[in-house]
């Protein structure tokens, strides 16, 4: 496994990021806790969780069972760079309660109160804000994160679906406060089908020394293969994939791009992961794995050698934006 250094920070992170959303509502505990000693032994040392996994009646089972596993031993906790998020409704019927979501002051610290009770740790490495809260000013937010740093119970904070102008204005804000280095990560929705994100959040992530960590790295099953699953086990794809396929303008491009992996003797799945590899600001993708299998799968796409070829006919089929202003200016 490659490391790399978690955007401007001192912290060594794997080049995969291993996510848990699946933990729970698809994977039982058993096999969760086997995919994350398999990961772990693989080299994978940062997990991606949030306080809301599990979803449903079920919000906050996922750290539960990261927390469980946790307490097996074997210095599991001390290998493992934990991250975890705030900003969601936990009630189970979804009626949050006043101050029991979101940013305020009082929320973040309840939040964090809570993961780490149910992760079974006395601190988390990354702490991550899920969502904008556009009730909150960042003062705030800063002010309860400084309380949190000093107390031992968080050591760093990243945002995740931020747009690039709240990544420039909360660390703006950071750096006149002081006493803390503001965020230094940013989970965003990007890979090869979707790459608004190089507009403005990659180079606002890069330029405040964010690193990227991009979620749904096969768009939703959509890169993973979907037409030659199909054709070959008569499985129907589902969900954003089944969605997106429905535009005969989409499969033709989703064809095409599965051809040209064909071509190269590639899997598509492991292909979109290596991509995102290859590009410029991004830390790790993460991987979801439902299945000790899938895990195995990622773990081969880490090792991908692309050639130029390739990407070059990847950016052919799956064209970016091109760079900002001049993408949308001229």
């Amino acid at each position: 496994m490659k490391y790399t250094q978690l955007g401007r920070t001192g912290l060594k992170v794997s080049r995969l990021v291993l996510g848990t959303m699946n933990f729970g509502p698809q994977t039982d505990e058993a096999d969760s806790h086997a995919i994350m000693d398999a990961a772990l032994d693989a080299g994978i040392n940062y997990f991606d969780t949030a306080n809301v996994y599990g979803w449903g009646e079920n919000k906050g089972r996922t750290e539960s069972i990261i927390g469980n596993w946790f307490t097996k031993g074997g210095e599991r906790r001390d290998k493992v760079v934990l991250a975890t998020k705030v900003y969601a409704n936990m009630a189970a019927d979804g009626a949050a309660w006043p101050n029991h979501d979101k940013l305020s002051a009082v929320n973040i610290r309840r939040a964090v109160d809570a993961s780490l009770k149910r992760l079974q740790t006395d601190y988390i490495d990354v702490y991550q804000f899920h969502h904008i809260d556009r009730d909150t000013p960042f003062e705030e937010i800063w002010q309860a994160v400084d309380v949190l740093v000093q107390q031992g119970k968080i050591l760093y904070v990243g945002s995740s679906n931020f747009p690039g102008y709240k990544i420039a204005q909360a660390n703006e804000i950071a750096a006149r406060r002081g006493g803390t280095i503001g965020l230094v990560s940013e989970q965003c929705l990007y890979n090869l089908y979707e790459r608004r994100a190089e507009m403005e959040v990659i180079p606002a992530a890069q330029e405040y020394g964010l690193g990227v960590i991009p979620w749904s790295p096969l768009h939703g099953g959509l890169l993973g293969g979907v037409i030659k699953k199909e054709v070959e086990g008569g499985r129907r794809s589902s969900g954003r994939a089944a969605e997106s396929l429905a535009d005969p303008a989409v499969r033709a491009k989703i064809q095409a791009y599965e051809d040209l992996l064909d071509k190269h003797g590639l899997e598509p799945g492991e292909a979109a992961l290596a991509w995102l590899l290859t590009r410029p600001g991004v830390t790790g993708p993460i991987v979801g794995p439902r299945t000790a299998q899938q895990l195995e799968s990622a773990l081969r796409a880490s090792e991908l050698e692309l050639s130029e070829e390739l990407l070059a006919g990847l950016d052919e089929i799956f064209p970016g934006p091109g760079p900002s202003p001049e993408a949308f200016a001229w």
